[in-house]
C-alpha cells in the first residue's frame, strides 16, 4: 500500500465522445459522425481550467486524469495542449501520476508515443474481455489479438499500466473466469481493474433484462466469481487494494485513491463533477452533460458548471464513509470524527463486528473485511443511518 496516505488534489478531464456506444455504459459519452473540433474543445478545457484555478486558488496537483468517454480519441497535440493548461493553473511537480483511457483498437494504440511525449506517463485500457464472443457482446470495437498487441505496445510505451475487465457475465462460469483472469494477470504489468457486469438503468442491456432477453449471474454465483477474483489476484501478486482495483504494492492509482481517500479534485469538461474546498466547505460541481452545450456555455461564461452544492457536514461525513470503506487500508476514525462530530455509531460497530463484516486496524482505524464487501451497500448504510 502507497505509505503517503494524504488525499491529494487532483484534476479530471472529460472527453466526451466514443466511436460507439457499449450497451453496458451509462457514462456521459457521446457518438458523433463528423469529425470533433478539438482545438475548440482544447481552448474551452483551459478556460474552464483557468475558472477553477480562481475558485480553488494555488494548489499542488498530485494526479490528473484524462477520462471519457474516449480520450484516446484525442490528438497528441489535444492532449499536450490540456496538460500545459493544467500547469499553466496549478503547480504541476515533475512526475505526477498522468492518467489517459484508451480503447485498445489499433488506430489509437498508434497514438501512445505522441501521448508519452505529450506528459502521460500511465495509461488505462479498457480491454473488458479476452474472448472474442464476449467482446463482441459487450460492444466493444475491438478484438482479442487487437487487445492483446495494444497491451504489448502500452508495455513497451508508458511506465505504468492498468486494463480493465468485466465479469459475471451471462453464463460465465468459474472455471472460464479462473482461466480468462490468469491470462489477464500474466499481461498485466502492475494493475487490474475488475468490475462485475450490472444492468444500470437508461443502458440497453438494462431494457434487454427487463423483457427477459438477458440474465446475468445472480447473487450467489456473482459472490462465488468475487471471491475467486481476490483469491487468484492475491496468489499473482496483485492484490486488492480497493473493492474492484488491484495492483502490486506500490502500483495502485493515485488519482483514484484521491477519490477514495475523500480528497480534493477538480472535474472539468462535459458532465465532469469535482469537489474541492471553497471558503472553508466542501463544494460540488457538475457540468452541462451535452458536449455542445457545455462548449457554448464556457466560450461564453468560462465554466459549463450547471448544478452544484454545498455539504453539510452530515453529508460530507457520509461521503467518507462511502469512499473510503471501499479500501483495503479502511477509514482514518479521527477524520471521521472532525468532518461529522461524532464518533460512529458504537453499538452498530459492534453489531457489524460480530457480523465480522468489518474490523479495526489498530487503534486508528476502521475498515470492512472480506465479507463485508460483498454486502459494502448495507454496511456504509448501516453505519452511516
Amino acid at each position: 500500500m502507497i505509505p503517503d496516505r494524504s488525499p491529494g488534489f487532483g484534476v479530471y478531464i472529460h472527453w466526451p465522445f466514443c466511436a460507439a456506444k457499449c450497451p453496458y455504459c451509462d457514462f456521459n459519452s457521446h457518438v458523433r459522425h463528423q469529425p470533433v473540433d478539438q482545438k475548440r474543445f482544447s481552448e474551452a478545457f483551459a478556460a474552464e481550467l483557468a475558472t477553477m484555478r480562481r475558485r480553488t486558488g494555488p494548489r499542488t496537483v498530485t494526479s490528473i486524469f484524462l477520462g471519457g468517454g474516449t480520450p484516446s480519441l484525442m490528438e497528441p497535440a489535444t492532449v499536450g495542449a490540456v496538460l500545459d493548461a493544467v500547469a499553466r493553473n496549478w503547480t504541476v511537480p515533475d512526475g505526477i501520476e498522468v492518467t489517459l483511457e484508451a480503447n485498445p483498437s489499433s488506430v489509437e494504440a498508434e497514438r501512445f508515443r505522441g501521448y508519452r511525449a505529450a506528459g502521460v506517463n500511465r495509461v488505462s485500457l479498457g480491454v473488458q474481455a479476452l474472448n472474442d464472443r464476449d467482446l463482441k457482446f459487450l460492444g466493444r470495437l475491438h478484438n482479442v489479438e487487437e487487445a492483446l498487441k495494444a497491451i504489448e505496445l502500452a508495455r513497451k510505451t508508458f511506465p505504468r499500466l492498468s486494463f480493465d475487465l468485466i465479469y459475471a457475465r451471462p453464463g460465465q462460469t468459474l472455471e472460464g473466469w479462473r482461466a480468462e483472469l490468469e491470462e489477464a494477470i500474466w499481461h498485466a504489468a502492475d494493475h487490474l481493474s475488475l468490475y462485475q457486469l450490472t444492468l444500470e438503468e437508461g443502458t440497453p442491456f438494462h431494457a434487454l433484462a427487463a423483457r427477459g432477453k438477458l440474465t446475468i449471474p445472480d447473487d450467489d454465483h456473482a459472490a462465488d466469481l468475487y471471491a475467486l477474483t481476490q483469491a487468484v489476484t492475491a496468489s499473482r501478486g496483485l492484490p486488492a487494494y480497493e473493492i474492484s482495483n488491484h495492483a502490486r504494492p506500490g502500483a495502485e492509482s493515485r488519482h483514484n485513491l484521491t477519490y477514495w481517500r475523500y480528497g480534493e479534485y477538480v472535474g472539468v469538461g462535459p458532465g465532469a463533477h469535482g469537489r474541492f474546498v471553497e471558503d472553508d466547505r466542501r463544494i460540488v460541481t457538475i457540468a452541462e452533460k451535452a458536449p455542445e452545450r457545455w462548449l457554448d456555455l464556457v466560450e461564453a461564461r468560462g465554466q459549463g458548471t450547471v448544478d452544484g452544492e454545498t455539504l453539510t457536514r452530515t453529508e460530507e461525513a457520509d461521503e467518507f464513509l462511502l469512499m473510503g470503506l471501499r479500501l483495503v487500508e479502511g477509514i482514518d476514525l479521527a477524520r471521521y470524527e472532525a468532518l461529522s462530530g461524532r464518533s460512529l455509531p458504537s453499538e452498530r460497530v459492534s453489531d457489524l463486528q460480530r457480523e465480522r463484516l468489518i474490523e479495526p486496524v489498530g487503534n486508528s482505524r476502521l475498515r470492512v473485511t472480506p465479507a463485508g464487501m460483498i454486502v459494502l451497500d448495507a454496511v456504509v448504510a448501516d453505519l452511516a443511518r
